[in-house]
């Protein structure tokens, strides 16, 4: 399984950004993408995850301006991001999880990373 990442970028203060992950290699039905998010100097992060059945979840301070979204046809997982500050400034990552059958152990498959920087 890969996982490309896009979308990051430079952005004011107040301003939005949309993060793209497209998956592919031998993926599953069931599985839950999503994103993480990991600021210089600090630990990696919970910002959402998704189910193939669209049920999200998202980390408490970040649920009233980030919105996670996904496409099974597209493969894609997508996050949008308003009233971005300069503490959402961080390398995003976007994540698969899944198992290949009932015994099998879940799995977690990451992508590259997109860097978001808020400027102030």
């Amino acid at each position: 399984v890969q996982l490309q990442a896009s979308g990051g970028g430079l952005v004011q203060t107040g301003g939005s950004l949309r993060l793209s992950c497209v998956a592919s290699g031998h993926i599953v039905q069931i599985n839950r993408m999503g994103w993480y998010r990991q600021a210089r100097g600090s630990e990696r992060e919970l910002v959402a995850t998704i189910t193939q059945g669209h049920d999200a979840s998202y980390a408490d301070s970040m649920k009233d301006r980030f919105t996670i979204s996904r496409d099974n046809g597209k493969k894609t997982v997508y996050l949008q991001m308003d009233r971005l500050t300069p503490d959402d400034t961080a390398v995003y990552f976007c994540s698969l999880e899944q198992r290949m059958n009932v015994l099998a152990p879940r799995k977690t498959y990451w992508g590259q990373g997109t860097l978001v920087t808020v400027s102030s």
